[in-house]
């Protein structure tokens, strides 16, 4: 029924979050809200004597936002710099003010040299108090790695899974990993660890061009980034 489809949609979209921009309007990448938080949740779970509770990335500034080169994923946010907002709980062995400013350096941390958001500010919100540290946490599954679509069988999806840190095509919005519309390419996947989400984001875009017809666009949305253990 189309009532079912209609809320099968908004739960996915609901799950996925924010379609967050990667880089620069020139990138043309984006990043699922999901794919992030588990990312930035397995760096807080380094940080002794926290634990990291409800946490939400947005625009810094929605009007500061630049338009992007290329068609965006529907309902992506335009690139901007981004601002996250985090509540977390504290052990009362451990000084707030330290405690809360490493807490806030791994998100920082992580958002750059793992992923590549823009994220300029982290405000931290301690909601509660823990008698005792956090013992180790093994890291949030995230988002489930999706299957590989059987029906792509493109030179555009070959291109895609020969660039390094591409771990497998990941389709979160339907239609296949591999969208052609018109004249733009949307590619949807999920990034292999140890690889940089925006780095990779933009070898895909770049090999993608190469294979695509000259007046192609071509935008790409990380769905996951694989932690590998």
């Amino acid at each position: 029924m189309v009532t079912d489809r209609l809320a099968q949609a908004v739960r996915q979209q609901l799950r996925l979050g924010r379609l967050l921009p990667l880089g620069g309007p020139e990138d043309g990448a984006w990043l699922t809200e999901c794919a992030a938080d588990a990312v930035l949740r397995r760096a807080a779970d380094a940080v002794p004597g926290v634990r990291l509770g409800a946490l939400r990335i947005a625009l810094a500034n929605p009007e500061a936002a630049a338009p992007p080169v290329v068609p965006a994923p529907p309902s992506a946010l335009p690139p901007g710099p981004l601002r996250a907002w985090a509540e977390c709980a504290a052990a009362v062995d451990r000084p707030l003010p330290v405690t809360a400013e490493r807490l806030r350096g791994a998100l920082l941390g992580a958002a750059e040299d793992r992923l590549g958001l823009a994220v300029g500010a982290v405000d931290l919100r301690v909601t509660d108090l823990l008698d005792e540290a956090p013992e180790g946490k093994p890291p949030p599954a995230g988002q489930p790695p999706a299957e590989e679509p059987t029906d792509d069988g493109s030179a555009i999806a070959a291109a895609v899974t020969a660039v390094p840190g591409v771990a497998r095509l990941a389709p979160v919005l339907g239609r296949g990993a591999v969208r052609v519309e018109g004249a733009h390419v949307r590619i949807e996947l999920a990034v292999a660890p140890g690889h940089r989400a925006l780095d990779v984001a933009r070898e895909v875009r770049a090999a993608v061009a190469a294979t695509a017809p000259p007046a192609a666009t071509v935008a790409v949305l990380v769905t996951a980034v694989d932690t590998g253990g």
